[in-house]
């Protein structure tokens, strides 16, 4: 009998303490032994650990420990929104910024209180496998080397010493087979192994398990990065591109771990720095219009070796009018503003030329300017904007780009 899956919803930030009771689960030992090894495999980006606990970071996103799924959400200062608001918010963010497809999955199974993001990307996942069955399989050729009664191939004298000193008969040989059984396929049966491990307890398994059934059977592989960076896609394989994606995504952040007593762990976080700043980049290009370029990635050199990037930078059509931008996921109060945070903005508009460097941080009341000032130097305008995540009915802000240029200026 399978066990019942626990789940536990925090805040970035929040902490989780031993022995204590969490949305009526109590975050054992094991558990946290457990996480402590899984954060040490991704460089500790992802909590701290404290005094009988851990305290999250800036990650946010979900952790699997065996039968215990723990929900790290965004959170801005000021809001009452619920968790399970966030957690929208959250796959909401990840849909426009193109890390999730919520309609390959279906709404429906979004709006389930219940389901989290880990079952999103499994589900996501699946109906590709799906999809690519229904549409059939490909064969590749690849090389096969063993004993054959027929000497096809190249023969291999050392193997054919070796193996059939007694059976004469057989050829020991390296040949081209043309099947089911290669690289592609074996990757996506690793993740779909990953994905039932995970499921147990879960209304995925059953589903995840016919899937199986239907796939061929094909060689075990052990996948690292390595074997999806020489991997090259042709007209044939194209189709299978979202879901070798999707299986990497599986495969790398899954951590099984016998030594902590704990079989299966999976990491599916998220920097909320960079999420934030990939969201507003989404929603300026998205409501742009015709009136501004805007640039995401855009780098300059700064010093010898050394580059420099701001978030984003906009370039005003008609006046060419240059404006810099960066995004900062911090609760907003302008005692707490970092003079590092000023002066980048400062090297930033130097740099671009800009006539305009903001600041731009989420808001819980609206899109508006906070403070706004003018450098001595060719008289550059600095800005510290605010944002509001969310609108009046608790989902994300559709608008948010519009607002945005709302509060530009240009001359």
């Amino acid at each position: 009998m399978h066990k019942q899956r626990k789940i536990i919803q925090v805040f970035e930030h929040q902490r989780l303490l031993k022995g204590n009771i969490y949305d009526e689960v109590r975050f054992e030992t094991r558990y946290f032994d457990a996480l402590l090894k899984l954060n040490e495999l991704h460089e500790n980006r992802y909590f701290t650990a404290i005094y009988g606990g851990i305290k999250f970071d800036s990650f946010v996103g979900v952790l699997q420990i065996d039968d215990l799924v723990i929900e790290v959400l965004p959170k801005v200062e000021g809001y009452t929104s619920t968790k399970n608001q966030w957690r929208d918010v959250l796959i909401d963010m990840l849909r426009v910024t193109h890390d999730l497809k919520v309609s390959e999955v279906g709404q429906a199974h979004v709006d389930k209180q219940s389901i989290h993001l880990l079952d999103i990307y499994f589900d996501w996942f699946l109906t590709e496998i799906e999809q690519l069955i229904h549409a059939g399989l490909i064969k590749q050729y690849r090389k096969e080397t063993k004993n054959t009664l027929a000497l096809k191939g190249k023969l291999e004298f050392a193997g054919h010493i070796r193996s059939n000193l007694v059976h004469q008969e057989r050829f020991y040989t390296t040949h081209q087979v043309y099947d089911k059984d290669h690289l592609l396929h074996r990757i996506i049966n690793e993740a779909l192994g990953v994905v039932e491990k995970l499921s147990k307890g879960s209304y995925r398994y059953g589903r995840c398990k016919a899937v199986a059934l239907n796939f061929p059977e094909v060689s075990f592989i052990a996948s690292s990065p390595s074997t999806f960076e020489k991997f090259k896609f042709n007209r044939k394989s194209e189709p299978y591109r979202t879901a070798l994606a999707l299986a990497r995504l599986i495969i790398l952040n899954y951590s099984p771990n016998v030594k902590s007593g704990v079989e299966n762990m999976l990491a599916l976080m998220f920097d909320m720095n960079d999420l934030w700043e990939r969201y507003v980049l989404a929603k300026l290009k998205q409501q742009a219009g015709g009136e501004w370029l805007v640039k995401g990635q855009d780098i300059k050199r700064f010093w010898e070796g050394k580059t420099i990037r701001p978030d984003i930078v906009l370039e005003h059509v008609e006046t060419k009018t240059s404006v810099v931008i960066d995004t900062k996921w911090k609760n907003y109060a302008y005692e707490r503003i970092g003079m590092d945070d000023l002066r980048q903005i400062y090297v930033y508009n130097d740099f671009w030329e800009a006539k305009m460097g903001m600041l731009l941080y989420p808001s819980p009341t609206m899109t508006k300017v906070a403070v706004e000032g003018t450098y001595a130097k060719n008289g550059y305008r600095g800005k510290i904007g605010l944002a509001t995540v969310l609108d009046s009915n608790g989902k994300l802000s559709r608008d948010l780009g519009t607002n945005i240029f709302s509060l530009l200026t240009v001359d």
